[in-house]
C-alpha cells in the first residue's frame, strides 16, 4: 500500500499559447471545444505528474466559460491537484487570457477534471495523498469534497430507474416548458 504525499506545488502545470485564427468559432472567438481539448491535456499532465502514473479523464465535473477569448490573445492555464482519493485526484483548472498589446488578463475559465490513475493493464492505482501547505489548498480540497458528496447526491436523485417524472412537475410551471403527455 501507497503511503507517500506531494505538497500541490509539486505536480501544478502552467501552459501558455497564443490564440490563432485556426481555433477560433463563426463568431471570430475562439472555440469551446478547443479550449476543452486544451483543458483535458493540462490535467492529464498534472495528474500524471502527480501519480506518475497514466491517467484517464474520469469526468469534467464543471466548465464555466466566463469570457470569451479573442484571437491574438495569450491563454495561460494553471492546472493543481485539489484533491485525492484513492485512485483519483480532481484537477482544478484556471484559464487566462492576456491581450499581449496592452498586457490587459482576465479570468476566462474555470474547470475541474476528475482523473484516474491506471497501471500498464488499464487498472485504477493508488496515487499519493496531498500535503495541504495553506488555507487556499484546505479551501480548494474541502471544496472538492463537497462536489463529490453533491455530484453522488444528484446522480443518486435522478437515477432512471428511480425517477418519477410525476414528483418533479410542479417545479416545473416556471419555467419555459409547455407538458403535452402522450396518452
Amino acid at each position: 500500500m501507497q503511503t507517500d504525499y506531494k505538497k500541490v506545488e509539486d505536480s501544478q502545470v502552467d501552459i501558455s499559447e497564443l490564440m490563432l485564427p485556426s481555433h477560433s468559432n463563426f463568431n471570430g472567438k475562439i472555440h469551446g471545444g478547443y479550449i476543452l481539448s486544451l483543458l483535458d491535456q493540462i490535467a492529464f499532465a498534472c495528474a500524471s505528474k502527480h501519480s506518475r502514473a497514466y491517467c484517464v479523464t474520469a469526468s469534467v465535473d464543471t466548465v464555466d466559460f466566463l469570457k470569451p477569448i479573442e484571437i491574438g490573445e495569450l491563454v495561460t492555464m494553471k492546472a493543481s491537484v485539489n484533491y485525492v482519493g484513492h485512485s483519483s485526484m480532481v484537477i482544478g483548472i484556471r484559464v487566462e487570457a492576456e491581450n499581449i498589446q496592452n498586457g490587459d488578463k482576465k479570468h476566462c475559465n474555470s474547470s475541474y477534471f476528475t482523473m484516474v490513475a491506471k497501471d500498464q493493464e488499464g487498472n485504477a492505482i493508488e496515487v499519493p495523498g496531498l500535503i495541504l501547505k495553506n488555507k487556499n489548498e484546505i479551501r480548494r480540497f474541502a471544496k472538492s469534497i463537497k462536489r463529490r458528496k453533491m455530484k453522488k447526491h444528484r446522480i443518486q436523485e435522478f437515477h432512471e430507474t428511480d425517477f418519477s417524472s410525476e414528483q418533479y412537475l410542479h417545479i416545473l410551471e416556471d419555467h419555459k416548458a409547455k407538458i403535452q403527455l402522450d396518452s
